[in-house]
Formats: structure tokens, sequence, C-alpha cells
């Protein structure tokens, strides 16, 4: 293969004859993270092959371990196709993590993140990359606010409210003059995106926000036009908790680097889990008139069980539990945890209060080994996470 052939640019025809992305100089990556994607993968192939045409890109499928074996079909498109990698990931979750090991583990120059679900129309993808290979931009984003968009096919008008909102925000927090910094389809340079990923912070679905406002200097943004179409078969992996899943990647991004987030999420459930108590006690307590060792102890599991259902639906919303036997098993260890880490409270506390610590300080000790504890050990046994 001669110089010549090897930087023929990517291109929107079909008069090629058909080859793997060895043949000719691999230029651009597209990383799909899934989750339960398999019906969408070979449709989608086809359509990227229409608008780029069938050489110098590859397909990194980052596949979430689905149930419905969108890994194994990846492997069988990969097996007839060379473009077409895999990644099957095991107790790891969630869109923005699942981008970053795609952008590690591609050596073309430039990546790009879309949707398997055909919300993201891959006409898109020449127009983008050629603004990079131009300098004209750092990152190139598919916008679905901008002006000649269309949101129609989305069907989804309470949605559409909360990208304005969480775009304002965004737009704020990396000062950069966008339309849709929330979009889940963008391209940049593989080089960018690498060394901005120590930095990245991993959290949730909204990679784009990540990368904005983790570099240091103000990145260029060019936009484009998005008919964002439905989705064409499976279940949206997003749901109301995408809306706090936004808020937690601003945190992180803001106060991260002096508080753990997911740590400072568990104990935002931790003190939410506090009222619920009190107001159980009290309603059991003077409400019903029962005596105080019943009530407390209905109160201590009604507010596990809610801290539970909380950090299952919030907290570790990239490893959810899900089904009877499993919710079931991890609210028991749930509460088996907090049951000891109640404990290790008391002890801390009491301990520090008989040797002169002053008793509110001894209490705040004692509540804060207490959360610790719950967080390390719910953490590793509860939702898998280490």
């Amino acid at each position: 293969m001669d110089a010549k052939q090897s930087e023929a640019p990517l291109s929107n025809g079909s008069d090629q004859p058909a080859a793997s992305a060895r043949d000719a100089g691999l230029e651009l990556a597209i990383i799909l993270p899934t989750l339960n994607e398999r019906g969408n993968l070979a449709p989608l192939l086809d359509r990227i092959e229409d608008a780029l045409g069938p050489i110098g890109w590859e397909v990194l499928i980052v596949d979430d371990n689905s149930a419905d074996g969108t890994a194994d079909e990846a492997r069988r498109l990969a097996l007839s196709d060379g473009r077409v990698r895999v990644i099957q990931r095991i107790g790891r979750r969630g869109l923005a993590s699942a981008a970053i090991e795609g952008f590690c583990a591609t050596a073309a120059p430039y990546c790009a993140v879309m949707d398997a679900d055909h919300q993201h129309d891959p006409l898109l993808l020449p127009k983008m990359l050629e603004s990079l290979r131009a300098n004209a931009a750092d990152v190139t984003v598919a916008s679905r606010f901008i002006e000649g968009a269309s949101t129609a096919e989305w069907a989804a008008p309470e949605r559409e409210k909360l990208s304005g909102a969480a775009n304002a925000l965004a737009r704020k927090l990396t000062g950069v003059e966008l339309t849709d910094p929330m979009s889940g389809y963008f391209m940049l340079s593989s080089d960018l995106a690498r060394s901005l990923v120590p930095r990245l912070s991993g959290i949730g679905f909204k990679i784009l926000l990540d990368l904005l406002a983790t570099s240091d200097a103000t990145l260029r943004v060019k936009e484009f036009p998005l008919n964002f179409s439905a989705r064409r078969e499976g279940e949206s992996k997003l749901d109301r908790a995408v809306a706090f899943d936004f808020l937690a990647g601003l945190y992180d991004k803001t106060f991260g680097r002096l508080i753990p987030t997911r740590f400072a999420l568990f104990g935002t459930v931790g003190a939410m889990g506090v009222v619920v108590h009190f107001a159980v006690l009290s309603a059991i307590l003077f409400g019903l008139g029962e005596a105080f060792t019943l009530a407390q102890a209905i109160a201590t599991v009604s507010a596990m069980s809610f801290n539970f259902w909380l950090n299952n639906w919030l907290t570790y919303r990239d490893a959810r539990l899900k089904g009877t036997k499993a919710v079931l098993t991890g609210w028991i260890g749930f509460c088996l945890t907090c049951s000891v880490g109640a404990f290790a409270n008391v002890a801390v506390a009491t301990l520090l209060e008989s040797r002169g610590v002053i008793w509110v300080l001894a209490a705040l000790a004692g509540i804060l080994v207490g959360s610790v504890w719950n967080y390390a050990l719910s953490s590793r046994f509860v939702w898998g996470r280490f």
C-alpha cells in the first residue's frame, strides 16, 4: 500500500471495493456504547457505510454485558467485517465510562461517540470529520436545538424541557456557547480525548459536558443540525434519574476533588433517610400510640429500605439491581451492612465522648465513621463496585 493510498480520505461514495480498516489508513473510530441493542447493530453498520464509504473507519462496540446478547451479535458481525471491534464490559456500566474506554482503545486519529439506537444520523459524520480535518473546530457536535435541527420524532416534550434547562447550566459551567452541550453525538481528535481522560469523572451519561468542562483551554466547538429520530428498536436506557445524573456531573466537576461524588450522593441519601426515620417514628409513636421500642424498630427498617431504594435508583443507577431476587438480596445485604455501620457509629461516638471529646463532635465522628463503613461495604457487596 503506497502513501497516497494510505492517506485517502473517507468517502461517502460506494464505488470502492469492500475492505477492512486494515486495507486503508484508519482515520475515524465510531464508539457505540451499547446496552441491549442487538437488533440495532447490523442496520446501523449499513447506515455508517452508506455515509462514510467502505474504508477508513472502524466501529468500537462497547457493551455493558447486555442481557439480549448484544456482545455476541457484535462478535458475529466482527467475524465477517474487520472494521468491527468489541469490548464487553463485566461489572462496569455507564455511557461516559464506555466512551472513555473507546477513546483509549483506538488508534484512529479521530473518534466519534454516538448512540446505537438510530436516533443519531450517520450522514452527519463526514461533515463533522471534515470540520476537524480543516482545523475549524476542536470538537464537532450534532445539535438537537440549533436552527435546522428537528426533534419532531423524539415525542418527549418533558425531556426537551429538561435538556433546555440542563443546557443553560452546562454553558455556565463550560464557558462554551452551545445550543446542545448535552448532546450524546460528537466527534474530536483522539489525542485530545486521551489527554483529558485522566481528569474525566466518567460519571453518568453526559460525556461531552465532562470533556468541555475538564479542558483547561476553552475548546472551539462547531455544531451541526441533527434530525433527532425515534429509537429504531428497544427501550431507552435513560429515565427520570437522568436529571439527578446531570446534577451529579456538575457536582463532580465543581467539588469532586474534595469529596468523591458517589460518596456525597450516598451521604445525601442518608441524610434524607434520617428525615424518613423521624417521620415514621413520630407517626407510630404519637399517631398510633405504640411503644418506643417497636416504633424505633419499624422506623429503622423503613429508613434503611428508603435508603436502599433511593441509592439503587440514583447513587448506583449505573449498576442498578433489577429483578425481584436481585433487589431482595441487595436489600438484605444493605440492611446488614447498615446495622454494622450503626454499631460502629455508636461505638466510636461513645469512646470519644468518654475520653472528653465534646458530645457534638463525638456524635459527628461516629456518623462519619458509620457513613464511610456503610458506603464502602454496600458499594462492594451490594452493588458490586470496588
